[in-house]
């Protein structure tokens, strides 16, 4: 018997028990249509962290206090400390230094109440943090100087606010109960990544200082932003930086009271934390891949029992053990690859329905179905039906005739 005559066999016997075969496939379904969809929606949520990371930019550096070990006579981060780096001497490759206090506040107008991160800035922070304006202006020299009651306002906070983003220039809102004025409206940039960049206001860094984030020295910060020369231009920047502030702290090489990032580190650590979770997604399917694979055993072990006289018959006739082998490995396999295409469907249409949830909901998630993911789960389909039909199919096989035909 040739191959092509056994999966005409083993299509004409599923066929004849069209429920059960059905209800075995659907097992397979599910299973490839869940590993697709999940390697996809975590693909998907990868791209989104890693691009809106990138999004900032790759030249830039965060400096933020305290070190990898707990160092005596730790010394915070000033004002100083930025202005030190701003030194074109000591550190050539830095062209943007931009201080930075953040917090959490409280803002409200028009009877609306929203809870959102402050961030006091100064006027540098606006290029080297790639902050865009879509309307008025942002923090200037100006509104630094004389503490300025002015406040920059995320999307996301204008339309709790507001309702829209639009025309506010020159209207007012409270932050912790004190009237600012709006001067501008940053750009729109989805709520992806780490930190939602939509869903936060900026004032002036002296009026954070004076007024809304108080610290236990007038002069001190939260983070420094650093941006260096291009991408190339970042170890030696960070280096540079880090020997400026020790010289400032005066701490010894490998016990810093802080510590620089740059982007790639972000981004190797988002990496990381998103493959885990993509590879977990995707094992968790694959365990209903495997409970379809128990399925096809079970429904071929009965389709032996039930076709044991057949079987019989057919050696009595001249089948030989390897036509009765491939028969029913036919069967299996048939099975299997009929629930892997439906699969890829199924989990193509699941992908396809959480991109557009995702969208309705306004979270920036775009599930991307990789040819890997769909071979990968398809060929794993087969494996199963295959290994799942080995059992039944070596029982029939070696079944001997004579008992075979006189099974009742």
């Amino acid at each position: 018997m040739n191959y092509l005559t056994s999966y005409l066999v083993a299509l004409e016997s599923l066929t004849a028990n069209k429920l059960r075969s059905a209800l075995t496939v659907l097992g397979i379904v599910i299973g490839v249509g869940a590993v697709i969809a999940m390697l996809s929606i975590g693909r998907g949520a990868q791209n989104t962290i890693t691009g809106s990371i990138e999004g900032i930019g790759t030249n830039l550096l965060f400096v933020i206090s305290g070190g990898t070990e707990e160092v005596r006579n730790a010394k915070p981060l000033t004002l100083t400390d930025a202005e030190a780096l701003q030194d074109s001497f000591q550190a050539p490759s830095v062209i943007g230094v931009a201080p930075l206090m953040q917090g959490v506040a409280e803002v409200s107008a028009q009877g609306e109440t929203a809870q959102t991160t402050l961030d006091g800035v100064t006027p540098d922070y606006e290029w080297v943090r790639n902050a865009t304006i879509a309307e008025g202006e942002f923090v200037n020299e100006a509104h630094l100087l004389s503490r300025s009651a002015v406040v920059v306002l995320g999307v996301k906070v204008a339309d709790n606010l507001f309702g829209r983003h639009e025309g506010l220039v020159g209207e007012t809102v409270r932050i912790e109960g004190q009237p600012f004025r709006v001067i501008g409206i940053l750009e729109e940039k989805g709520g992806s990544g780490f930190v939602d960049e939509d869903d936060r206001v900026i004032v002036p860094l002296t009026t954070a200082q004076s007024r809304l984030l108080r610290r236990s020295a007038p002069n001190l910060v939260d983070m420094i932003l650093v941006q260096a020369l291009d991408a190339e231009a970042v170890p030696q920047a960070s280096q540079e930086v880090g020997d400026i502030l020790r010289a400032r702290h005066r701490t010894e090489i490998g016990a810093d009271d802080f510590t620089v990032f740059n982007q790639q580190e972000f981004l190797d650590t988002a990496q990381t934390i998103t493959s885990v979770l993509t590879i977990f997604l995707g094992g968790i399917a694959a365990i209903s891949l495997l409970v379809g694979g128990i399925g096809i055993m079970n429904i071929m072990l009965v389709s032996v029992i039930e076709r044991t006289r057949e079987i019989g018959l057919r050696k009595a006739l001249g089948a030989r053990k390897r036509d009765i082998l491939i028969q029913f490995l036919a069967e299996s396999s048939l099975l299997s690859l009929t629930g892997g295409i439906l699969g890829i469907i199924l989990g193509w249409l699941i992908s396809v329905g959480v991109g557009a949830i995702a969208a309705a909901s306004n979270a920036d998630i775009n599930p991307v179905i990789g040819l890997d993911s769909v071979l990968l789960a398809t060929l794993f389909s087969m494996a199963v039906g295959l290994f799942f039909g080995l059992y039944p199919a070596n029982r029939a096989a070696n079944l001997e005739p004579v008992e075979a035909l006189r099974y009742e």
